[in-house]
Formats: structure tokens, sequence, C-alpha cells
């Protein structure tokens, strides 16, 4: 998978695989490129980019609409500063995310997870930033301040900012759930980042759960003005973790076994029978149990569809060793939609 995900040739295509039956030859139809129009939700240029004009362009005219969920899918072309410009300010809504890593076949590794929020649009974002790793992550674009029909935003240009899970091409994998009971407070001489934004460091940056650990402690995370949070990471090697802040201290609990699953509820030094009280981690738990940690995608995706809510708006697994990302996604009406995104 080694530089892989956006190589030459090797650009990831989201492929249809039907509402119910996959026929991976059928492709989405892309919708007439973007094109920067001076639109005044648009006005403000992005802060984050450190493009030339021509990349922020084939940037734009990248952006393709995949279904009405909607779902949408951009390639990032050229550089960003990912310590700068948006944070995440969401309004509050409902939330209930629902992540595990799977390792108990060591040649297939793999990282599956809900997002569960409201019902925003959505985009698969490539990215190779010029001195990072190269990744695939999805992203709610209200978060950027952007609406329904994106098109020609220069604000998607800050789009890699705020990945709600992703991974990288050296396999390395993360999500976030929101956790009500997190409290962060500042360790001085640390810089302060948002918490969503946190992802993409550790996409950028990291190749392996300790390194993406090691992220984490060397900043502050800044929970004003949405949900406070904790993270699931999944690497390569079958290494996984969760990194949570208690008391306002950064606490991290590895996994010890063939899993590790993380929903809404505290994980660190929490009783594994007191986690199974909450009803999706002891289905997520009961499942992973009896497959031993053996899961391969679509047997992810059906544990997936277990423990989907209502205000599901995406599920995803991640092939830790292989890249293979597959992703479900649910528009009005509850229409269901698959993709795979192979790199080979």
């Amino acid at each position: 998978m080694r530089r892989m995900l956006l190589g030459a040739g090797l650009a990831l295509s989201l492929v249809a695989t039907g509402c119910a039956q996959a026929t991976p030859t059928d492709r989405a139809t892309p919708t007439e490129s973007a094109r920067p129009g001076p639109a005044s939700a648009s006005a403000s240029p992005p802060r984050a980019s450190r493009q030339d004009p021509e990349q922020a362009r084939r940037t734009l005219d990248s952006l393709r609409k995949v279904d009405d969920l909607p779902l949408y899918e951009m390639t990032y072309v050229g550089g960003y500063d990912p310590t700068v410009g948006t944070d995440a300010r969401p309004d509050t809504g409902p939330f209930g995310c629902s992540l595990f890593a799977a390792s108990g076949d060591p040649a297939r590794p793999l990282f599956a997870r809900n997002f569960d929020w409201d019902a925003n649009p959505a985009m698969v974002l490539r990215t190779d930033p010029p001195e990072g790793y190269a990744s695939v992550s999805l992203v709610d674009l209200s978060y950027l301040g952007v609406g329904p029909d994106p098109t020609g935003d220069r604000r998607l240009l800050d789009a890699p900012l705020l990945p709600f899970d992703g991974m990288n091409e050296r396999g390395l994998a993360v999500g976030l759930a929101a956790d009500d009971t997190a409290t962060a407070k500042p360790v001085p001489g640390r810089p302060t980042v948002g918490s969503v934004r946190i992802l993409r460091l550790v996409l950028d940056r990291a190749a392996t759960v300790d390194e993406a650990v090691a992220m984490f402690g060397r900043h502050n995370l800044d929970f004003d003005g949405g949900p406070p949070l904790h993270y699931l990471l999944a690497d390569a090697g079958g290494r996984s973790a969760v990194v949570e802040f208690v008391d306002g201290t950064m606490r991290v609990q590895r996994g010890q076994g063939r899993w590790q699953a993380l929903t809404n509820v505290p994980v660190v030094d929490v009783p594994e029978q007191q986690r199974r009280r909450d009803h999706r981690y002891g289905v997520l738990a009961k499942a992973l149990d009896a497959a031993d940690g053996r899961v391969d995608p679509a047997a992810a995706l059906r544990l997936l569809d277990q423990v989907r809510q209502g205000h599901t708006r995406w599920s995803v697994t991640y092939g830790l060793r292989d890249g293979e990302v597959r992703l479900v996604t649910v528009a009005g009406g509850g229409q269901e939609r698959r993709y795979r995104l192979p790199i080979r």
C-alpha cells in the first residue's frame, strides 16, 4: 500500500456497488465539474490552503456529486497548513457513533465505523500533502459552512482540516465519537488544535498507533463549541488504542485482544462488563467475541448495520493492509448506496 493511495494511475475512484447487490463494474455518474464562482458564501479566502491558483482550480474542478445523501468526492491538489484555519464549531445535534478495530486475522486487520450525526452533505476527500502521508478521509461539509450545493465554494479548500475518520497510506486509521464526560485541560507549552483537527495531524504525520498517540500527546485539544470527543486508532500491524480525556488529562487504553470497540461511553479504566451495558457497545462486543476478531469488510458492514441508528450518515470500513475502503450511505427515505474505493 505504501504511497499508493494517490499514486499516478492509481487515484481512487468511487465505484457504486448498488443499493442491494454488488455490481462492481458500475460507476457513480459524476456531475459537471465544480467551477470557482463569485458566491457571497465563498468570498473569504481559505486560510489553510498553500496552493497556487492552478492547484486550487484543479482541486475545485475535481469535485463530483456521487449520490443524493448528498455525497461528494474531491481530490485536494497541493499543500496546506494543518495547524491554522477552520476549526469545527457545530451546533449540538444527535450523536451516537460506533467504531471498532478487528485484528483477529493478522493478514487483514480492519477498522470500521458508523458516523451518526445531523443530515448534512458528506465528502470523500483524497489528500497527498508534500510533506505528509497520502490519505482518504470523510468530511461533514456543514462544518466548513458549506451548503447542500458546494459547487465552486472556495471553503472546500479548507476541507483537509476536518476529517471525521480516515486512513493513510501507511495503514493508520482514526475515527472519533462524542463523549460527554470528556474534559481537556491545556498543558502549558503545547500548541492547541481543534478536537476534529487532530485527526488531520494524525493522518498526515503518523504511521503507527504509537506515533498517533504521541501526536495527541504533543497537542492540547479544544473541545469548545462542539461535543467533547474520544478517539479510536488502529494500524496495519494490528495494534489499536482508545484516546480519552479524563478529568482534564489525556488517557490511553491500548487494545489487548483481537478487537477494540468504541461508542459513546468511556472506555479507559472502565470494566468491560460495565461498558457492555451500553447497547451498541454490547452488540459489537458480543459479535466480535464470537468471531474472535476475524471479520472481513462484508461482515464488518453487517455488524455496523446492527448498531445503525436513524441518524447514521455513513458506514465505512478501512482495510489497514490492503488499503480497500468500503462505504455505505443512506439518503432520505432510507435509500442505501454502497461503494468500494479500490486502490489497485
